[in-house]
């Protein structure tokens, strides 16, 4: 390339970068959205990366709709490394998935207190659930039947054609729920197939940074929900991330790269994905949420 009057060699992009005195910016960053501002003044974001990801959250067992049992979908992702697998079936009113009666929440989970207990602390299963949200945007279960879940995915699966007022409403009444940990696919579009319902993201947004619940970047490729254009308002917000890779089996595991190179494009780094916590910090970060929910003061 050409410096001035000179004529510069230049093997890679970084050597490019290098001889106009800027930072490498990742291919991901670069669509005129600020980015060349950010590298003149060295504040790049250090972008998650598929490494950072230290386990998965929402993922489905033969429970509800997926394929594959429990144990098959923990030994999978401890095989690739993770070190917790939150399994997240679907809630009682999702009959059309065979959602868990309270009955069968009761019966998975002592299925996984007893593989915890093989694990010896070296893996963890996370009990979680991913609870329809209703048309008035309650939860799925009573109080007493959430609080025995160490997560909560909120998602709506139903009356996607109400308007963007009340559609709005009813997922802030779901956020705001303490006992809500993420938001599972914030829009419901189906990529080709579906539009997404009208709500408005600017104020859920800011629900979900209100009330400390985590915004799914769903993975599935379906989905791709949060799109990354609004990942970067999300962010300044303050929201969390959770990557998940709404895995329905062994072979959907591996899906959370497309939810890591789509939060990429949307510039977020790993200390604002919760699944980048390793498997103490986020159950401790779990255990701090329930503690007021349990009547005790966190420390």
């Amino acid at each position: 390339m050409y410096r001035g009057q000179h004529l510069v060699d230049c093997v890679d992009e970084e050597d490019v970068y290098a001889a106009l005195d800027l930072p490498f910016i990742e291919p991901e960053l670069r669509e005129g959205r600020g980015e060349i501002a950010l590298a003149v003044a060295r504040r790049l974001p250090q972008l998650v990366a598929d490494q950072d990801i230290r386990g998965l959250l929402h993922c489905h067992t033969d429970f509800s709709d997926g394929s594959n049992t429990l144990e098959a979908m923990a030994e999978a992702t401890r095989a690739k490394g993770y070190e917790y697998f939150g399994v997240a079936d679907h809630s009682k009113t999702a009959s059309y998935a065979g959602g868990l009666s309270v009955e069968r929440v009761a019966i998975q989970h002592k299925l996984a207190d007893e593989l915890n207990a093989r694990y010896q602390g070296r893996f963890r299963i996370l009990k979680g659930i991913e609870s329809d949200i209703l048309e008035d945007g309650s939860l799925d279960y009573p109080d007493e039947v959430l609080a025995r879940f160490d997560f909560v995915v909120a998602s709506v699966h139903s009356r996607f054609k109400l308007d963007a007022k009340t559609q709005t409403e009813r997922i802030i009444r779901a956020v705001s729920n303490p006992f809500t940990t993420i938001l599972g696919h914030m829009t419901g579009r189906l990529l080709r197939r579906r539009e997404g319902y009208q709500i408005d993201i600017e104020t859920v947004l800011e629900a979900c940074a209100r009330h400390g619940v985590a915004v799914e970047i769903n993975a599935h490729p379906q989905r791709l929900d949060l799109d990354w254009r609004w990942h970067q308002r999300a962010l300044d917000l303050g929201c969390m991330f959770s990557i998940n890779p709404d895995a329905h089996s062994v072979d959907e595991l591996d899906l959370t790269s497309w939810g890591v190179l789509m939060a990429r494009k949307g510039g977020i780094p790993p200390d604002r994905v919760l699944n980048c916590l390793g498997r103490d910090e986020l159950v401790g970060y779990l255990t701090r949420r329930a503690m007021p929910l349990n009547g005790v003061s966190a420390p």
